[in-house]
C-alpha cells in the first residue's frame, strides 16, 4: 500500500472513532435529559464478561492476595463509546447455601464464676434502562480465593477491591489472565441486595469508598452481634436454631479446596465465644454502627415487618445514626418476612427504586428526594407516607407490672403495687412462646402474665419496647425472655420479643455469675415494631425464661421470681 492509501485509511479510522465517540456523548446527553431512563437497551444484546478482580487481603494466609469473580452484564451501546453506571451485588451466596449442622442448644447456660436467581438481582429490569449490573462471588465462595469471615474488615476490603477496579484503582484480569479495564463505565456505582448480600453494602459503606454513590440494603444487618446475640444472650436468627457466625461462614464456604480455610474456621469458632454470648473483639469489627460517620453514600433502608431472620433492630438502629449523622436516607417498611420488596410491592417498588438509582446515579431531578422520607405498608396492603420513623408523635408510655383487684396480672399506668409484692414462674425451656402467651388471665408455673384493660381506641406501637425488670434468680445463671402480645377477640399474637443473659446484668461486655436469692434490676429492650392494636383488644406482656424457637435450651430448672413495685415495661405509643 501507498503512503497515500496509508494515510488515507488511519485518516479514515480516525473519522469513525469520532463518529462513534459523538454517537456515544449524544446517546449520553439525550438520556440525561430525561427525567428517568427509559428501556432503550436490548437485554438479549446486552454484554457479558467474567473478570477476577484483585483484592488487597490474603485471606486464606496462601501468601497471594485474594481473588474474587466478577459477573457483568452491559448495554450493547457500552462497546459505542456510552458510559453507564453500575448496580452492584458482591453475594456469599452465587455457589448456594450448604449449612453444616447446627450447634446444639438444648445444653446449660455459662457463666465464669441461598442461591438467588438473575431474575433477583434486577437485570432484565435495569440494564435495558442503561445500567451495567455487576454481581461478585464474595471471598471464599465459589469461583473466588480466600476464606469467607462473617462481615469482618477482610471481607469488606474485597467488595471494595471491585468499586476500585471500577474506578481504575485495582487490577481485574480475564480467564486468560489478561490486564482488562471498566472503560464502560463512568465509575459512579450504586450497590443493592437482600440479607447478607444487602449487609456487605452496609459495611463497606462505612469505609468511605470514594464512586460508591447509594447503597439499598434489604433486610440487611448493621450489627452482627444483634444477629447472633441480645443483650448477652445466645440468640438464633428466626428459623435458623443453632446457627451462629462460624457456621454462616462454612455455608458459604464454596470455592475449590476448601480445606485451606478450616483454621479460619476453627479461629471463628474460638473467637465468638458462643459459651458466654458476651460482646468483644470479634463482634466489634463486625458492628457497623462504629462507622456511620464516615458514610458519604446516601441510603436506601429496606427491610420486613414481620422479618425475624434478620430481625427489625438491625435496621431500627441504623436508621438512628444515620440521622444522627445527616446521610440522604430513604426507608421503606413493608408487610413481609425475610424477602425481597417485590413480592409484597410489586410496581410500585420497581419504579421507587428506579428513581432512587436515577437520582444518585444518573443526577435526575426526578424529585424522589422532595418526598416522605418513609413509607410503610398496612396489614390491608395500603401504604403510608411518613416524615420519620419512629413516628414523630410517638411517646414513651410506662406501665408498671401489678395486679388487678381479681388478683391477675396487669399494666397499669401508675405505680400501684409495693415492692413486697412479687411472682415466680419457672423455666420450661421446651414449652413454646405461642403456648405459654394463651390465657393470660390464669396463673401458670412456667410465665407470668400482664394484661392492660381494653382500649377504648387503636393505639399504635412506632419504637423500641424497653423493659426494667426487677427479679432474683435461684441459680447463677438464666434467660430473661419478654413477649409483647396482642389479645383479641380471635386469640392472642406475639408481637415483638427481646432477649437478655441474666449474667449481663452490669455489662454486654463481661457477664458474671449471680448470687442466687439476690434482687437485680435487669434492663433490656425488645426488638422494635411498628404495630397496630385494634380498639377492643389489650396489650399484654409476657415474662419467661428461655425461649424455645431463639435461645439456648437448658434443662435446669431455674426459678425467677419478680418484684413488682417499680418493675415496668415502656411503650413507644401513638394516639391513631
Amino acid at each position: 500500500m501507498s503512503r497515500r492509501g496509508k494515510f488515507s485509511l488511519l485518516i479514515s479510522i480516525l473519522l469513525a472513532l469520532c463518529i462513534v465517540g459523538r454517537r456515544g456523548k449524544q446517546a449520553q446527553m439525550q438520556m440525561s435529559k430525561k427525567r428517568t431512563s427509559d428501556e432503550s437497551h436490548a437485554f438479549k444484546k446486552a454484554i457479558r464478561e467474567k473478570v477476577w478482580v484483585e483484592t488487597s487481603v490474603d485471606s486464606d494466609h496462601d501468601g497471594k492476595k485474594d481473588r474474587v469473580k466478577v459477573d457483568i452484564i452491559r448495554p450493547e451501546e457500552t462497546e459505542k463509546g456510552i458510559q453507564v453506571p453500575v448496580i452492584y451485588n458482591m453475594s456469599p451466596y452465587n455457589a448456594g447455601l450448604v449449612y453444616p449442622d447446627y450447634y446444639n442448644v438444648d445444653e446449660e447456660l455459662h457463666c465464669p464464676a441461598p442461591s438467588f436467581t438473575e431474575e433477583y438481582h434486577y437485570d432484565k429490569y435495569f440494564v435495558p434502562r442503561g445500567y451495567a449490573m455487576v454481581n461478585a462471588s464474595s471471598i471464599g465462595s465459589k469461583g473466588s480465593d480466600g476464606c469467607p469471615t462473617t462481615g469482618d474488615p477482610q471481607e469488606l476490603l474485597a467488595a471494595k477491591a471491585v468499586i476500585d477496579w471500577l474506578n481504575g484503582r485495582a487490577d481485574g484480569f480475564d480467564e486468560s489472565g489478561n490486564n482488562i479495564s471498566a472503560y464502560w463505565t463512568n465509575g459512579k456505582t450504586g450497590m443493592i441486595g437482600l440479607s447478607y448480600e444487602g449487609t456487605i453494602p452496609n459495611g463497606l459503606a462505612t469505609l468511605d469508598v470514594p464512586g460508591l454513590k447509594t447503597i439499598v440494603p434489604i433486610g440487611a444487618i448493621s450489627n452482627w452481634y444483634d444477629y447472633y446475640r441480645a443483650n448477652g444472650a445466645v440468640i438464633a436468627p428466626g428459623g435458623y436454631q443453632g446457627d451462629d457466625a462460624d457456621r454462616l461462614a462454612k455455608g458459604v464456604l464454596t470455592r475449590d479446596n476448601p480445606d485451606v480455610c478450616m483454621e479460619c474456621m476453627d479461629q471463628m469458632e474460638k473467637e465468638q465465644d458462643r459459651k458466654t454470648g458476651d460482646y468483644n473483639a470479634f463482634w466489634d469489627e463486625r458492628n457497623y454502627l462504629n462507622g456511620v460517620h464516615n458514610l458519604k453514600a446516601s441510603v436506601f433502608l429496606v427491610h420486613g415487618l414481620n422479618d425475624m431472620n434478620v430481625k427489625r433492630k438491625q435496621f431500627a438502629q441504623w436508621w438512628e445514626k444515620l440521622k444522627q449523622h445527616d446521610i440522604p436516607r430513604k426507608l421503606w417498611l413493608h408487610n413481609g418476612g425475610h424477602i425481597d420488596p417485590k413480592v409484597t410491592g410489586g410496581d410500585k417498588w420497581l419504579k421507587t427504586l428506579h428513581r432512587w438509582f436515577d437520582f444518585w446515579l444518573y443526577d435526575k431531578d426526578n424529585g424522589v428526594m422532595d418526598e416522605a422520607q418513609v413509607t410503610i405498608q398496612q396489614p390491608d396492603d395500603t401504604w403510608i407516607q411518613q416524615t420519620e420513623w419512629p413516628h414523630i408523635d410517638a411517646h414513651n408510655t410506662l406501665f408498671y407490672l401489678g395486679t388487678d383487684p381479681s388478683g391477675r396480672g396487669a399494666l397499669q399506668e401508675f405505680e400501684g403495687a409495693s415492692e413486697e409484692e412479687k411472682a415466680t414462674f419457672t423455666d420450661n425451656a421446651f414449652m413454646k412462646a405461642e403456648e405459654l402467651v394463651k390465657k393470660p388471665e390464669v396463673i401458670a408455673p412456667h410465665r407470668l402474665a400482664y394484661v392492660t384493660s381494653k382500649l377504648d381506641s387503636p393505639i399504635r406501637i412506632s419504637g423500641f419496647p424497653q423493659l426494667s425488670i426487677q427479679a432474683s434468680v435461684d441459680h447463677p445463671a438464666a434467660n430473661l425472655t419478654a413477649l409483647l402480645v396482642d389479645y383479641g377477640p380471635d386469640g392472642a399474637t406475639v408481637v415483638t420479643r427481646g432477649w437478655m443473659d441474666a449474667c449481663n446484668v452490669d455489662s454486654i461486655w463481661q457477664s458474671k455469675a449471680l448470687d442466687p436469692g439476690r434482687i437485680y434490676t435487669f434492663e433490656w429492650d425488645m426488638e422494635p415494631h411498628d404495630y397496630k392494636f385494634e380498639k377492643g383488644h389489650q396489650i399484654g406482656l409476657v415474662l419467661m425464661s428461655s425461649d424455645y424457637e431463639y435461645t439456648i435450651r437448658p434443662k435446669t430448672s431455674v426459678s425467677i421470681t419478680v418484684h413488682y413495685g417499680k418493675s415496668h415495661v415502656i411503650l413507644p405509643l401513638v394516639h391513631v
